[in-house]
């Protein structure tokens, strides 16, 4: 299985430029990149062909542009700016060879009812999808495991996927946001692995339903999660594509990103041999 970095691991301690030298040396096979601050970061100095120009030079490639933020229930002038980033993220992702945007759900404290959410989530995803067609890039919806989330646990977020209906268009499977709002396996076991699209490993302390944030995760192996339950399910159903960890941990943020990175690959690793994928 292939590993990937995803930026949130280090967000506070590195910089793109930073991560993909050390995720080139201590063999990451792929990394997703922030798009709200990371990459623009990244764009103060360097550009768009620069970056390709690395992947192109280098064994790690581009995962996914991580994310195209709170995209349904909008205002119209709110969707339209959606639309708009949505475009020029799909222009980013074609120059340096991304196949995936990830997708996320709104977070709010305003009040939707679920039949709301679903279609809204449906009408822009079949949107999204057929701008993303000639692009040849596909959408990764990540549920958020959050009481705020407009979209928050797996069994949900697989039903927007199945009535979407669309080849490009599928999931983000995150084990934090899988364990955090109580989504079960027997959910996982009616998926269609086609449609996770990328697995997201992490693990957390153990706080109850409903309380976990993401400055809860911990090393993958080292928490709460029933990571033995989700991977022998993926395993049993198949899923060849890439487990990318991902860690908002403030404590890792003191360390020194090179130490992050090896030991999120050490600990990932650990996890995946132990399950014999």
């Amino acid at each position: 299985m292939k590993l990937a970095f995803n930026q949130a691991t280090t967000l506070k301690n590195s910089n793109l430029s930073k991560d993909l030298n050390l995720c080139e040396k201590h063999g990451y096979d792929f990394i997703e990149i922030r798009t709200m601050d990371k990459l623009p970061e990244y764009l103060e100095t360097a550009s768009l062909e620069d970056l390709n120009n690395y992947f192109q030079s280098t064994t790690i490639k581009p995962l996914a542009l991580n994310a195209l933020v709170f995209f349904n229930n909008q205002s119209k002038e709110q969707y339209e700016a959606t639309i708009q980033t949505f475009k020029d993220m799909l222009e980013t992702a074609k120059t340096i060879g991304a196949p995936y945007i990830v997708a996320v759900p709104l977070v709010t404290k305003e009040k939707f009812l679920k039949s709301e959410i679903h279609k809204s989530c449906v009408s822009v995803l079949k949107e999204l999808s057929t701008l993303a067609s000639p692009y040849e890039v596909k959408i990764a919806l990540e549920f958020v495991g959050h009481p705020e989330c407009t979209v928050n646990t797996l069994s949900q977020a697989y039903k927007i996927i199945e009535e979407v209906n669309c080849d490009n268009v599928g999931l983000v499977l995150d084990c934090f946001h899988f364990h955090a709002m109580g989504s079960r396996l027997e959910d996982l076991q009616k998926v269609d692995i086609s449609k996770i699209f990328i697995v997201h490993i992490d693990d957390t302390e153990d706080f109850p339903i409903g309380f976990l944030t993401d400055e809860d995760r911990v090393w993958p192996g080292e928490g709460a999660i029933d990571l033995q339950g989700i991977f022998s399910i993926l395993k049993e159903k198949g899923y060849d594509g890439v487990v990318s960890v991902e860690l908002f941990r403030p404590d890792y943020y003191n360390l020194d990103a090179e130490v992050v990175i090896k030991k999120a690959k050490q600990t990932t690793n650990n996890v995946l041999t132990k399950m014999g994928v």
